[in-house]
């Protein structure tokens, strides 16, 4: 009976160790999507509509999930303040949930200077993002397998190991 028991708490863990990694992937793949689609509403209104960019943040930070949104948020905070934007925009972005080399590249984005210099930088960093999302959800299927193969064989080497 013991056995039985344990090996259903290995199983359960294998199952929450696989829930784990699934959640880690799907918040990167969502931080991704938020980012792109708050720097492509931000080219439009920058060129269109001109608005302030603390408020244009403010706008940003409301349209995303938590972890883009916080990057945003206190964006406009330091705007608003008259603080470095640009030290608080790369302190925020190294803590975003994406790989190294688009945290790099988010945090190098300049939000200052004219409206031109400031277009393309995001379209720089937008191409960046979108190649990685891409790459992310070409790979997701195998990762998916992946994943669960090792975690479930592992729980499922830990129960034969017990009986």
């Amino acid at each position: 009976m013991r056995g039985m028991v344990g090996s259903l708490c290995i199983l359960c863990a294998g199952l929450l160790a696989w829930q784990c990694q699934h959640t880690v992937r799907q918040r990167r793949r969502d931080t991704l999507a938020d980012l792109l689609a708050a720097l492509e509403r931000m080219s439009e209104e920058i060129r269109q509509a001109r608005t302030p960019l603390p408020r244009l943040l403010e706008q940003m930070a409301g349209a995303c999930r938590p972890d883009a949104a916080a990057l945003f948020r206190e964006a406009a905070k330091a705007a608003r303040r008259g603080d470095s934007l640009e030290s608080t925009w790369r302190r925020r972005a190294a803590s975003l949930p994406l790989d190294p080399g688009d945290r790099e590249a988010l945090g190098e984005l300049r939000l200052w200077g004219d409206e031109e210099s400031v277009r393309k930088g995001i379209a720089l960093v937008s191409h960046r993002l979108t190649r990685s999302l891409e790459e992310l959800e070409a790979r997701r299927p195998e990762e998916e397998k992946r994943s669960a193969a090792l975690c479930f064989s592992a729980a499922a080497l830990l129960v034969i190991l017990l009986i």
